[in-house]
């Protein structure tokens, strides 16, 4: 399964700083048999996020797209809004199991606005952006997205 790895975050993309939350996500995709296909780092910019989304879907026809900051309530915080404009489905039970797996580690949990959905024969799930936080939040779905995306590629599947 060819997964994409996008790091939203303007202070990143300007300065080339360690992307810790952008080496954890690719931990976890290759945990659930990823390969990575394509790892990026953007500012948050809705324009461009939207972009790189469509181009991992539809050119470098991923499976899965991974993104990780730019999910919460601050002003320039887009991707949410990015990804719905890019998904024709949304997969909202894959952002409330990630909300509630944070609920017992942060007071803030609610806050994030993080969501999922499909994009033609794609699963794009937005991650928070802390190392912490995705570790949290992917354990809670991991078991869920291989049968996801055998579903989504048409595969038959146990159900």
């Amino acid at each position: 399964m060819r997964v994409a790895i996008l790091t939203v975050s303007t202070s990143r993309a300007a300065s080339g700083e360690d992307d810790a939350s952008g080496d954890r996500l690719e931990q976890f995709a290759r945990e659930i048999g990823g390969e990575i296909a394509a790892r990026e780092i953007v500012a948050d910019d809705r324009p461009l996020i939207e972009q790189r989304l469509r181009h991992f879907s539809d050119v470098d026809g991923c499976a899965l797209v991974l993104t990780t900051g730019g999910t919460g309530v601050a002003v320039r915080d887009e991707t949410p809004e990015a990804t719905r404009a890019v998904i024709e489905r949304e997969v909202p039970g894959i952002a409330e199991a990630m909300r509630e797996a944070s609920r017992p580690h942060t007071k803030h949990w609610m806050l994030s606005r993080g969501l999922a959905g499909i994009r033609g024969a794609t699963l794009i799930v937005n991650f928070p952006g802390n190392p912490r936080s995705i570790a949290e939040t992917a354990a809670a779905i991991a078991d869920a997205l291989p049968h996801a995306l055998a579903l989504i590629a048409g595969q038959p599947t146990e159900h």
